[in-house]
């Protein structure tokens, strides 16, 4: 049968029906399950369960020559039935083999109920093979749609999933200008209603089918066809545009929603720093976290009411002490590390970032920035009578500071300073032979990275009027690196969507912050298979990575060729 390949059905199916037996042995379908989607019809557990075998049904036909429609039916088929044995398997041994739980505490019997349907252990076993099997036949039969009707269901389908699962949020924005009686036609208490999902689903599908049919050209067509002035107009009104909605997001969102963007923007006003450093240079820092450390500390030194103080300043003297120590350092970091590269240089940064962090807890200087104890009673920023303490207020602080940083990035990016860090970060050896300096370009890429870092460690002091050791710990330079990859490593755009991916998705759903880490790796993994250049990234990047797909398309295509003539 042409395109049949039961050893890749076999595979896929197996490989995904590890992925569904796990999440169900670490309790994230149990758990999950008390959180709808979509309310009386989908919870969040069976999304996380039964995405494992469409993604098996629909990879498992992704192959070249297309299979034909029998056998697409066929490989979405077997990889379904595969998916569900592992975790049928879970059901039998948990009931044959109680004692099994002391190991997996969390195949419980609410687990066995909710994987069975309540039907019993070997009527619900049946059922969930069958149930299986057929979303692993409809993966299948979705990847024989045409991409101008696949394209539009797909975006219909995670509109729908997206609303529901942010459901809570979307609806603590929406009490604020609308009736509970009409919140309650679109929304439930968790989730949405089926006829909001209806309605979500048609309209994001239509919308994506009208864009495909032609809309998207023109519109493309028309930006081409505009004059630079007009470019440059049409660029300035959006960026007013964009200024304005970001100014009005705290009246909309709300106090906690507010919050959670304030962590979001110190994150991003770090990103940007880090991504001169990794981005622009190609310079891999595992320690940037210690540059927060510094910021915030000197922040705390120079403003603090406690025994600690060691001057009288506001917050606005300060800062630019605390910047420029976070510079000091930096450039004091770069000194030692200038002939290393790649994992070396990794390592000595990710050393001088626990280096900071131990001498922090440390004894030896307690009597000057308190220890394990830290320091507190940091005063908030004063303007004129105003005392910045609401989240709102340090909202726009960061707004600002990410507004400058955003500005010198992109001034060095498109000078000849970033036209050096780039070369730079190619190939040393010809940049150094094509006459750029070393030295230098390097130093300046570690001091100016450095000093966002110090910016957002001083905000992050006074926003918490309280700084301790562990608030600097190597997991803050992890993910700031993380966000970076994730938005598109060289982005500037690309920082701020890696950071609100990242930062505020985990933020907002803090309900599974036990499995945090684990969807955060699981994102990771993702991006970096789907979308490898980042999720916003630089055009660069982006011409790098097709030019690199298409020489290795056209390698492949050579080996078959090969292959065939042997």
């Amino acid at each position: 049968m042409s395109g049949f390949n039961l050893r890749k059905a076999l595979r896929i199916g197996f490989i995904f029906g590890i992925v569904a037996v796990s999440i169900s042995a670490i309790g994230m379908v149990e758990t999950f399950d008390q959180r709808d989607v979509i309310t009386g019809y989908l919870t969040l557990g069976q999304l996380l369960l039964y995405a494992a075998p469409v993604i098996a049904g629909y990879y498992a036909v992704q192959n070249k020559p297309h299979p034909k429609a029998i056998a697409t039916i066929l490989m979405g088929t077997i990889a379904g039935f595969i998916t569900a044995l592992p975790v049928v398997g879970l059901v039998i041994i948990s009931i044959l083999f109680p004692y099994i739980r002391e190991m997996l505490v969390n195949v419980s019997p609410t687990l066995i109920e909710i994987l069975t349907f309540g039907l019993g252990p070997v009527t619900g076993s049946i059922v969930l093979i069958v149930v299986m099997t057929v979303f692993g036949l409809l993966g299948a039969v979705f990847s024989l749609l045409p991409m101008k009707v696949e394209r539009p269901i797909l975006a219909g389908i995670a509109w729908t999933l997206g609303i529901g699962i942010l459901s809570e949020v979307i609806l603590n924005v929406l009490r604020q200008f609308m009736d509970r009686d009409v919140i309650k036609i679109f929304f439930a208490p968790k989730g949405i209603t089926p006829f909001m999902a209806i309605i979500v689903f048609v309209l994001a599908t239509g919308l994506t089918a009208i864009w495909q049919a032609g809309v998207g050209n023109r519109v493309r067509e028309r930006r081409a066809a505009m004059s630079p002035t007009q470019q440059k107009q049409s660029r300035r009104a959006s960026i007013i545009v964009g200024v304005i909605f970001v100014l009005l997001m705290p009246m909309i969102l709300g106090v906690y929603l507010t919050e959670v963007l304030d962590v979001v923007g110190i994150f991003i006003l770090m990103g940007l720093g880090l991504n001169i450093v990794v981005g622009f240079a190609g310079l891999l820092d595992l320690g940037y976290v210690a540059f927060f450390a510094i910021g915030a500390y000197v922040m705390g030194l120079l403003t603090t009411d406690g025994g600690l103080a060691i001057a009288d300043f506001t917050f606005w003297t300060a800062l630019p002490f605390s910047i420029l120590a976070a510079v000091f350092f930096g450039i004091m970091l770069g000194v030692p590390v200038l002939r290393m590269r790649g994992d070396y240089l990794a390592i000595v940064t990710l050393g001088f970032g626990e280096i900071i962090r131990v001498l922090a807890v440390s004894d030896l200087l307690k009597p000057l920035i308190g220890g394990a104890q830290g320091i507190t009673q940091i005063p908030k920023p004063e303007i004129a009578a105003l005392t910045l303490v609401q989240p709102v207020h340090f909202y726009y602080v960061i707004i600002i500071a990410i507004g400058i940083a955003a500005f010198f990035s992109t001034r060095l990016r498109d000078a000849r300073l970033g036209r050096r860090w780039m070369a730079m970060r190619e190939d040393e050896d010809v940049a150094e032979a094509m006459g750029i300096h070393l030295v230098s370009t390097k130093l300046l890429a570690f001091g100016i990275g450095a000093a966002f870092s110090g910016f957002a460690g001083a905000i992050f002091a006074t926003r918490l009027s309280s700084i301790f050791p562990h608030s600097f710990n190597l997991l803050i330079s992890i993910n700031v690196l993380s966000l970076i990859i994730v938005g598109g490593i060289g982005s500037l755009p690309g920082v701020v969507v890696g950071a609100l991916v990242l930062i505020g998705l985990p933020e907002v759903l803090r309900e599974f912050a036990e499995y945090r880490l684990l969807l955060y790796g699981a994102l990771l993994i993702a991006t970096m298979l789907l979308r490898p250049e980042g999720l916003w990234p630089s055009p660069i990047q982006k011409r790098e990575l097709r030019a690199t797909g298409e020489e290795a398309a056209h390698e492949g295509i050579h080996h078959e060729e090969v292959h065939d003539l042997i």
